[in-house]
């Protein structure tokens, strides 16, 4: 039994009658163009959300502990200078439970909860994305 033998070159470069030609129509342009807008606000919504995202999730975490540590140093019995406890009662003291910046008050599992939004929004971003790749 023999082998089929390997398409030459040129008829594999002509169209075939299998084979759909694409023109550009003008609902296919308009298509296109739709689904091209989508694909770019849903990607750099994705982007956006995950720069910001592991940011918020960060600061809040960070802001949640420090006041945590920074007390568990003071009351341990390690520190047994008086004027170091003051110290560090006032620093502890200094660091404010929330920030109001205009009209939005900005609070440690607040920025936790925004962080974990904002990863469910790059989630949403990717798969939307992805769809309005696969449609294009």
């Amino acid at each position: 039994m023999e082998a089929p033998s390997r398409p030459s070159l040129s008829r594999l470069a002509q169209a075939s009658d299998d084979r759909e030609t694409r023109k550009s129509t003008g609902p296919g342009f308009i298509g296109t163009t739709f689904w091209a807008i989508c694909h770019f606000a849903f990607y750099f919504a994705q982007q956006v959300a995950e720069v910001l995202a592991p940011l918020c999730l960060v600061i809040g975490i960070g802001w949640m502990a420090l006041p945590r540590a920074l007390s568990a140093i003071t009351t341990g019995s390690a520190s047994s200078d008086p004027q170091a406890q003051d110290v560090m009662n006032h620093v502890v003291g200094s660091i404010p439970d929330h920030l109001t910046i205009g009209s939005h008050v900005m609070t440690p599992g607040g920025l936790i909860f925004d962080g974990f939004l904002l990863m469910a929004i790059a989630a949403v971003g990717a798969t939307l994305s992805a769809v309005a790749a696969r449609n294009m």
